[in-house]
């Protein structure tokens, strides 16, 4: 019997893609036992496995938390990947593409404006899903592949990814302040020459050492969470249809956190999903409020279109498309120097062009 290369390659790279969790987790274990064991202080015993627990918990609700796919509306049909594949020209392709996202909530384009398509799982991607090599699937709000955890982070595990991050420091930390004081007494042969020496030396080292690599990763995901953007974001600005825009998610400080980590305060410490949304739409801010991005003037119509807007802008495209109250942009005076929202009948996503500053602005009319 023939023996495929191909699918031993990806075996062997799915065996060697775990010794990073078997690094991690044999230096927690280790760690473990020269705190408990070898500097055994019932005063901080008690803190420390309440550390070591949520450590642990947020640890494995990462790695073993599967990443969601796209659902079942963005596959392609039989009939349409039966036509998508007769069409050579780039121009038909994008036709057919365009006809089948008119249905769907999808609002981002690549970079040349083109529907964003996945040719390895045949189906049109979603606001914010990126294909994964390593996993070889489409994953929702992908962040990135993380080697630590052998796991994709996206939508469906991210916020146990920010209290893993947590939680590691804390512990990290904690070890390195208690651990501190032993280690200047050995350092000054205050202890006994014993086996727990050397522990307590490369703890303090460990510990200190991943305590500095976790404070840069955090405050970096930190940032990205205020600002509502994920790392492949970060890099490489969403496109829509009027173009890149790296605030298009950024709903303000407070409702990007609630993105993440849900409306429910209680639930906010624990590794327990409690993440705003489906992963397949995500709500838009209809103009760019980000302080690093100029201004318009004052008296300009996209002041005025940012103060009605305001609500209106942070509405999920998911809700708009099924409520009964349909609205539209309109201008408010003959002069058509302000815009206010009224109601009206047809459903329909367009873009429309401030008439003193020509920027693009969402209308759905």
């Amino acid at each position: 019997m023939a023996v495929n290369p191909r699918s031993v390659r990806r075996r062997c790279q799915r065996a060697f893609s775990w010794i990073p969790v078997i690094f991690i987790s044999g230096v927690v274990a280790w760690s473990y036992y020269a705190y408990v064991v070898q500097l055994c202080v019932v005063v901080y015993l008690l803190a420390y496995h309440v550390l070591f627990i949520m450590f642990a918990w947020t640890y494995w609700q990462t790695m073993f938390t599967k990443p969601m796919n796209p659902l079942k509306e963005f596959h392609l049909s039989y009939s349409d990947k039966q036509l998508l594949d007769s069409e050579d020209r780039l121009e038909s392709q994008q036709e057919i593409l365009r006809r089948i996202v008119k249905d769907l909530p999808v609002f981002t384009r690549t970079v040349s404006g083109a529907i964003r398509f996945c040719n390895h799982c045949l189906l049109v991607k979603p606001d914010r899903c990126h294909h994964c090599s390593v996993c070889d699937k489409c994953i929702l709000k992908m962040d990135h592949h993380c080697p630590w955890v052998n796991n994709c982070v996206g939508f469906s595990n991210y916020k146990f990814f920010m209290l893993f991050l947590v939680y590691s420091l804390l512990y990290c930390l904690f070890i390195t302040a208690t651990d501190l004081q032993y280690f200047i007494q050995v350092w000054t042969n205050g202890l006994p020459d014993t086996q727990a020496k050397f522990h307590i030396m490369f703890l303090l080292f460990a510990a200190s050492m991943f305590s500095v690599s976790l404070a840069s990763l955090f405050s970096y995901h930190c940032w990205l969470v205020c600002k509502n953007r994920s790392t492949l974001e970060a890099f490489r600005a969403p496109a829509f249809r009027h173009g890149t825009d790296k605030n298009g998610f950024s709903l303000g400080l407070s409702k990007n956190f609630r993105q993440v980590f849900g409306d429910e305060k209680k639930y906010w410490p624990l590794p327990v999903f409690s993440s705003l949304g489906d992963g397949c739409s995500f709500p838009t801010c209809l103009v760019n409020q980000d302080p690093e991005q100029p201004s318009a003037p004052s008296g300009h119509p996209c002041v005025k279109t940012s103060v009605r807007l305001l609500d209106f802008s942070i509405e999920s495209q998911s809700r708009l498309l099924n409520s009964e109250g349909l609205w539209r942009v309109v201008p408010e005076d003959e002069d058509k120097t302000g815009w206010v929202l009224v109601h009206c009948t047809p459903l329909h996503v367009s873009l429309s062009e401030c008439r003193v500053c020509e920027s693009a602005l969402w209308v759905v009319a």
